[in-house]
């Protein structure tokens, strides 16, 4: 009997163990390049953050690339385009995106707005993840975010329209390959949110906002954007896709403006947004088909839900020994 006790107790402190274990390594990030040209990925990990394995790197089509962080990393992903390095020295730069290192590895630096981007803050002791894609500092390539193995709302988020074909004149960049924000061409306050229009109720939606929200309704399209756009999850693993679709977004032989971006934010995705009401119901099969090629989209495990279930066998199995 004694025995049995005590192997019942060192397989329950096994389990809390094996419960504690996915929290405790913290989320994987894996990028994927469904262009059909090169992307040079770059990564910022903000204030506090550990740095990642790399803050810059060569991915070609159809590569894959993983990461992991800690728990409570914060930090942004984004695509360099154009870029050209030499094979000697390793110096260069990029069309789009550039971090102004004059190297592959980024090493500390930011994104030359315009740049498509991928911010998260992942929790830590079982806090939520905070994760968007902005169009605040520009455009320019297609990315979507997609969460796996998590709980809570955890709804996919990113922007698949080819905003280069729409973008208005007076904000092309890079020779077409990219779409500047109106705060970056023109600096006003009003399309900054700064100085008197420093705040949600006095900076309002622009017309050069509401283009990029039309054609995004799921990223952020200027500062105060926030209730449509900023996603959450908990114990989540997330998968960042360049060029998310059939054919790569920015060399897509479609009408300008019939390409489509993710799906409106439901009410109940605002209402979770803004921390109120109950969790969204992503409404994932209406797009997904036109976002994948071949094979099925990355679904992940739910790992806190089999950790939890598999506990609770083992535990009832133990108790009946007893």
């Amino acid at each position: 009997m004694h025995s049995t006790i005590s192997s019942s107790f060192t397989l329950h402190i096994s389990l809390i163990f094996f419960l504690m274990a996915k929290g405790s390594l913290g989320a994987t990030f894996m990028l994927v390049n469904k262009c059909d040209y090169t992307v040079w990925p770059g990564i910022l990990s903000n204030a506090g953050s550990s740095g990642l394995d790399s803050t810059g790197f060569q991915l070609p089509p159809s590569a894959t690339r993983s990461f992991q962080v800690q728990p409570g990393w914060s930090g942004r992903f984004w695509g360099r385009t154009g870029c050209s390095f030499d094979s000697t020295t390793g110096l260069g730069s990029c069309t789009t995106g550039d971090c102004g290192s004059n190297q592959i590895e980024c090493n500390g630096a930011g994104a030359t707005p315009p740049a498509t981007l991928a911010e998260f803050t992942t929790g830590s002791s079982g806090a939520q993840d905070f994760y968007d894609v902005s169009l605040v500092d520009g455009y320019n390539l297609p990315m979507i975010v997609e969460p796996a193995g998590g709980s809570g709302a955890c709804g996919s988020t990113g922007c698949v329209t080819d905003l280069n074909r729409m973008c208005p004149n007076e904000l092309r960049a890079g020779g077409g390959q990219a779409c500047k924000s109106a705060c970056e061409e023109f600096g006003s306050p009003e399309y900054c949110c700064s100085g008197a229009y420093g705040s949600p109720d006095t900076c309002k939606p622009s017309v050069y906002s509401e283009i990029f929200k039309s054609a995004c309704p799921r990223s952020y399209s200027y500062a105060y954007d926030d209730a449509t756009s900023t996603f959450t999850c908990s114990g989540a693993d997330y998968t960042i896709t360049f060029c998310p679709s059939l054919k790569s977004a920015q060399k897509s032989s479609s009408p300008a403006g019939t390409t489509s971006g993710l799906p409106l934010p439901s009410a109940s995705d605002t209402a979770a947004a803004e921390g109120t009401g109950s969790q969204p119901q992503d409404d994932l099969p209406a797009w997904l088909p036109n976002l994948f090629i071949g094979g099925s989209p990355n679904l992940g495990l739910n790992y806190n839900a089999i950790s939890t279930g598999a506990a609770i066998i083992i535990l009832t199995i133990s108790f009946l020994e007893l």
